[in-house]
């Protein structure tokens, strides 16, 4: 299933196509604020990584369940040591749940999906990564690198669905096109793998 860990194949050329295309924003430096940012009460966290630091607002008002689900593994330390696996240029920067050699950490039983919280997949905004059944994201989550309307909620039918926005990287977006720089290459299965793994050191909870 971690090959498949953003879309079922046919999904995952179907929405990369449209997104490559030129939908949207995708200058590295630019970045469209969420409409969700900046509200009281809105938790930050720490990615510490091999290339730098980011810092991610959350969004619990507009999607309660999938911030929970983050912050739980954020508190239980899963993210630390694993990597961003599945890097795309001009799509999105995918991690959270592989180990620098691949392997896949045991993780928690899947959510529903809230793609259906009128958030949309803007450059840096966070959203979850599952298969093709839209309510089985777990522990991955991915970066926007632009803003990718096509994986938009537009129907709770088929792939219609949608990828759940719950964050935005509010600090350390160079560090996050830094990491869509490096080379890549294919590991066994996977494709689009960073050839020197790129690691959270560790995630935290800010105060």
């Amino acid at each position: 299933m971690t090959r498949l860990s953003l879309f079922s194949n046919a999904l995952f050329l179907g929405a990369l196509m449209l997104a490559i295309s030129g939908c949207g924003a995708s200058e590295p430096g630019t970045q469209t604020v969420s409409t969700a940012a900046g509200q009281p009460g809105n938790p930050r966290v720490l990615i510490e990584t091999s290339k730098g630091n980011i810092t991610v607002e959350l969004f619990p008002g507009q999607a309660p369940r999938t911030t929970t689900n983050f912050l739980h593994y954020v508190k239980n330390g899963f993210y630390n040591g694993t990597i961003f696996h599945r890097v795309i240029p001009n799509f999105m920067v995918q991690g959270g749940g592989m180990m620098p050699d691949m392997t896949e950490k045991p993780k928690g039983p899947p959510i529903r999906n809230e793609a259906d919280n009128g958030l949309e997949n803007l450059r840096g905004t966070l959203a979850m990564a599952r298969t093709a059944n839209p309510h089985s994201a777990r522990s991955q989550f991915f970066i926007n690198i632009k803003d990718n309307a096509p994986l938009n909620h537009r129907s709770k039918s088929g792939d219609g669905w949608g990828y759940a926005v719950f964050g935005q990287v509010v600090d350390g977006m160079d560090v996050v096109d830094a990491i869509v720089a490096v080379p890549r290459g294919n590991h066994g299965p996977h494709s689009d793998v960073p050839v020197d793994p790129i690691v959270m050191q560790r995630v935290t909870l800010l105060p």
